[in-house]
């Protein structure tokens, strides 16, 4: 009796078995400089990868990535799965551009860039299943108001850089009735060769925000 484990069909690969880059991947990570990115700020991989582990995202979610910047994030959730919606808000034109050409170079049917300041013009989107903010513009008790009101279950991620986005947060948190809050402070650190040597230089830190608001749905 033959054993399909020890006789696999390479048909598809001309007798060969495909390699990695032949086949897509399941996981985010997609390095940072396979995005087209010019001089638009971007969240780096590792963060990216993070950032949506703590989203716990399921199939037919519906996600708002806020502050899109480059769409990095928004494309590595729309390629988890056909079945995620993914909205990439940003305001500035530049961005958009981008976001759009990111999503075309990763063939991202699920994902719709909205050109608008958050939380205006969000009104008519679907209620979000979870959110992740990259940039608030100032807003953000604005946009979390808003999110609780279109969803009060939203699961949000949000990523901090300064000192004084950190405090804000903190005291939104105190405002706002959530469950599942954590916070995790990430330090990257990438090797660089300098000479005959490899030395390592640190990107700068992280704060990565996550919770959950518990309300009911109307």
């Amino acid at each position: 009796m033959s054993d399909n484990r020890e006789n696999p069909d390479f048909s598809k690969g001309a007798g060969q078995p495909q390699t990695a880059s032949q086949l897509s991947s399941l996981t985010p990570g997609i390095p940072d400089e396979d995005f087209i990115r010019d001089k638009v700020p971007m969240t780096k991989e590792e963060v990216r990868v993070i950032s949506i582990s703590k989203l716990r995202l399921t199939e037919s979610s519906v996600v708002y990535d806020i502050g899109s910047g480059t769409g990095s994030v928004a494309v590595e959730i729309a390629r988890l799965s056909p079945s995620i919606e993914v909205y990439a808000v940003e305001i500035k034109e530049e961005a958009v551009s981008l976001i759009k050409r990111n999503g075309e170079k990763f063939c991202c049917q699920n994902l719709h860039v909205v050109n608008v300041l958050a939380p205006d013009g969000l009104e008519k989107l679907p209620p979000p299943t979870h959110a992740f903010i990259g940039g608030s513009k100032g807003r953000l008790q604005e946009i979390m108001t808003f999110l609780k009101e279109k969803n009060p279950r939203v699961r949000i991620v949000l990523t901090a850089v300064s000192l004084e986005t950190v405090a804000e947060m903190q005291s939104l948190l105190e405002k706002f009735n959530v469950t599942d809050a954590e916070l995790v402070q990430v330090s990257v650190s990438r090797t660089e060769k300098l000479g005959g040597y490899h030395l390592f230089k640190a990107n700068n830190p992280v704060f990565i925000y996550s919770f959950t608001f518990p309300g009911e749905m109307r």
